[in-house]
This record gives C-alpha cells, structure tokens and sequence, in this order.
C-alpha cells in the first residue's frame, strides 16, 4: 500500500513538474517570438528613416526573420530542425564578412568563408540524412517531415 501511494505521488510530481516546465518554455517562446518581432520592426523604422536600404539591413532581417520561423515551428510543433541555427549561423557569417568587409585580413575572410562552406554542407549532410533516415518520436512513430527547404 505504501509502494502505490509513493508511486502515485511521485507520479503527481512529475505531472506537475512537467506542466511548470511546459509553462515556463511557452512563456520564453513567446517573449523570444515578441522579441524578434520588436527587434525586426526596429530594423525596419532604421531603413525607412534613412530612406537606404543595404545588405547588411537584408541580411540583419533575414536573420529575424529565421528566428521567427525557428519560433513559430517549435511553438506549433514542439519540433525544432537542427538546420534551422545552421541558416542562421551562415547568414550572420554573410552578414559579418559585407559589414567588415574593409576591415578584415585575408585570413579573417577566408576562415569565415570556409565555416560558411562547413555550415552549408552539414546543413545538406542533414537534409539527406533526415530523408535516408527518419527519426522516431519517443513512442517509436515517425516524426513529422520537414517542410522547411
């Protein structure tokens, strides 16, 4: 009797424990989602003000613009592609190369280059993996595919 009432109260704990969790992980997904969406109408004000639009501004909304699909994905889903920090690692590469473009040594270039390079080709390595061989979830089903290219 003893074993069963511990059992169902460890059990009670854990219940809970989880939902706090859930409920923590859901409120910094939302500040994260919130964030992003201030930081990107920020960039977006600078543009218009200047009235000049540049690749850097590009690349510096593009990159929000990842962390909002990363967001939403992993709010809607629960699922977050390990490709998603891949993209954007590479885009903020791209973005550090045009804004020091001047300023750099050749070997600050090409070491940025060659983790650009890295970066794409594990992000191919992983497309094809994730298509040759589909995870399961945690009760042995497959998990969804991919939509994101």
């Amino acid at each position: 009797m003893k074993e069963h009432f511990t059992q169902g109260l460890t059990e009670s704990v854990r219940r809970r424990f989880d939902h706090v969790i859930n409920v923590v992980e859901l409120t910094v997904l939302i500040l994260i989602g919130l964030a992003t969406a201030f930081a990107m109408a920020q960039e977006t004000w600078k543009v218009l003000r200047a009235g000049t639009v540049s690749l850097t501004d590009l690349l510096l909304m593009f990159l929000y613009l990842e962390v909002l699909a990363m967001d939403a994905r992993y709010l809607r889903l629960g699922q977050l592609p390990v490709r998603f920090p891949l993209y954007i690692a590479m885009a903020s590469l791209a973005r550090d190369l045009i804004l020091n473009r001047g300023d750099t040594a050749d070997q600050h270039i090409l070491v940025t280059t060659l983790g650009i390079a890295v970066l794409a080709i594990s992000a191919v390595v992983l497309r094809f993996g994730q298509h040759r061989y589909p995870a399961r979830d945690d009760e042995g089903r497959d998990e969804l595919t991919d939509s994101h290219p």
